[in-house]
């Protein structure tokens, strides 16, 4: 029996000591996701923790990934947020090595492989904890295949990801990454920050005639993809524009 298409809506996580714009966010789209994915110190900013927005996700009843990387953390840290994790009731993660730090460096003890280890151990004497991990469109290494879900790098592009899928063995859940692109500005900072991935000349052309094309675009590789029975699902990452998202795919899943 297939799986249900899921919808993963990432969440903007606070950098202040405030949780109303989480709170409005999770309302907002609250309509359309099937969980809720919380970054941890995304590219390299302080952020509240991932842990304590997910258990606020919880409250207002949805469900909730939170994002640990591995780049800030030593190992009695690590252990310090499964206790606080499995207080709270939060028990799915997404285990990643995370962005380059604006300051400071990486503390070089734990990767996402020994966080799995790590985890499972903790798990087997508590309650039980699903892990997962991020893979570029490249081969699968061996000790990914170890985690309980897989999200996949973000695409632009249905055929390239399609490819990707059917090239690799996994067994659990595979999620596409899939972005709103907001602006040409946001287009260019992300292809000078990141090279693998450079937006389309064809996505920057759209969001030229439509500043909201970003959100029909992103939309429109959402419902390719679910419509291809590939993957499980998509992490869809809607920056600002999670208001238009969410009415956009409200109107496309009616």
């Amino acid at each position: 029996m297939s799986r249900r298409f899921e919808l993963i809506c990432e969440i903007e996580p606070p950098t202040r000591p405030d949780l109303k714009h989480v709170r409005h966010q999770i309302g907002v789209l609250s309509n359309v996701a099937d969980g809720f994915l919380i970054p941890d110190n995304h590219i390299g900013r302080a952020t509240v923790s991932s842990i304590a927005v997910a258990h606020e996700v919880d409250l207002m009843g949805g469900r909730s990934i939170a994002c640990l990387n591995s780049r800030d953390r030593n190992l009695l840290g690590f252990r310090r947020d499964l206790l606080t994790a499995a207080a709270y009731g939060v028990d799915q993660f997404l285990f990643v090595a995370g962005d380059r730090p604006t300051s400071g460096e990486r503390t070089g003890q734990l990767t996402v492989a020994s966080m799995i280890d790590e985890t499972r151990a903790f798990a087997a004497t508590t309650a039980t904890m699903r892990v997962g991990v991020t893979s570029t469109r490249r081969p699968l290494p061996d000790w990914k295949r170890n985690a309980d879900f897989l999200f996949a790098q973000v695409g632009f592009d249905a055929d390239e990801l399609l490819t990707w899928r059917d090239a690799i063995r996994f067994d659990g859940p595979v999620y596409a990454g899939v972005m709103v692109v907001a602006s040409t500005a946001m287009a260019a900072r992300i292809g000078a920050q990141v090279a693998q991935l450079r937006i389309p000349q064809t996505v920057i052309d759209a969001l030229e005639r439509a500043p909201d094309a970003g959100v029909d675009l992103a939309c429109e590789l959402v419902a390719t993809l679910r419509d291809s029975g590939a993957f499980d699902g998509v992490h869809l990452i809607g920056v600002g524009k999670y208001r238009q998202l969410a009415a956009r795919l409200e109107t496309m899943l009616d």
